[in-house]
């Protein structure tokens, strides 16, 4: 099975680091141009570098956009108007308590988590459907089916995307779009090294052990008992994005090791 994604330009959101960048460099890697998109233009440049690093002859370019908001949504679209591939992985998190987080911090939660996800797909999904072809990817998590205690924001704007990307591939039936969820469980990225860095400094362990003890006691139903890779998730958007995948869609696919003790989802 070979995965060729020559002549598809893929849009990745929040793709400078983390889940977004290895995305970005796996589609990259499989043919495709690639959309490289941060709010921060050193982060961009960096990014970029990093891939054609490890991909010569990447076919790559980059924005400086914000796109958790509409502003930035909509620079985004003048330079790029269409896209064959579409991967909404744009997301934040932390670990604020349910009674210490206002209102504010629910809407900021579901402006860059959700509706910067829904704004990108109601561009590009019509130009896809006019064409007969295109994917549409949502990174939820599996704090979207399993809310973590810690952050239930978080998990709520996690289930909203399943419920969109769910909802749009119906929505899109018999066009040649498909439209999935991909639902990552811990994974080693810059943003969970943030997250750790002081238990780390105070137990002694590296980083990874220390991420590995994380998944271990937070995420006890864990089959692989570790946290993931960025690639493993990645080759997994990478197949959803292909032509290879046409009779997925409408599907919650799991890349979260087995913390989700569920037969089904």
């Amino acid at each position: 099975m070979k995965i060729d994604l020559s002549g598809k330009l893929a849009i990745v959101s929040g793709s400078t680091a983390g889940i977004g960048l290895g995305i970005s460099q796996s589609l990259a890697e499989s043919g495709a141009t690639v959309v490289v998109i941060g709010r921060d233009t050193a982060k961009v440049e960096q990014a970029l570098a990093s891939i054609r690093q490890k991909v010569p002859g990447a076919q790559l370019r980059g924005l400086t956009a914000d796109l958790g908001t509409a502003q930035g949504a909509e620079k985004l679209f003048a330079a790029e108007p269409k896209a064959d591939i579409l991967v909404n992985n744009l997301g934040i998190f932390n670990d604020v308590d349910f009674f210490d987080a206002p209102d504010s911090e629910w809407t900021r939660f579901y402006e860059v988590n959700v509706i910067s996800g829904v704004r990108l797909a109601r561009h590009y999904v019509p130009a896809m459907v006019e064409q007969g072809w295109g994917r549409v990817i949502f990174l939820s998590s599996e704090s979207g089916v399993a809310t973590p205690a810690d952050m239930i924001n978080y998990g709520v704007t996690k289930s909203a995307n399943l419920a969109v990307s769910h909802g749009l591939a119906k929505r899109l039936a018999g066009t040649g779009v498909t439209v999935n969820a991909i639902l990552p469980g811990p994974t080693f990225t810059d943003g969970l090294e943030e997250m750790l860095k002081d238990a780390a400094a105070e137990s002694g362990r590296s980083m990874r052990d220390e991420a590995d003890a994380f998944v271990r006691k937070a995420r006890p139903t864990s089959i692989i008992q570790r946290v993931a890779d960025v690639e493993e998730v990645a080759h997994l958007v990478t197949y959803i994005a292909s032509p290879l995948s046409s009779a997925t869609t409408g599907a919650a696919l799991r890349v979260d090791g087995g913390v989700v003790d569920s037969l089904t989802i």
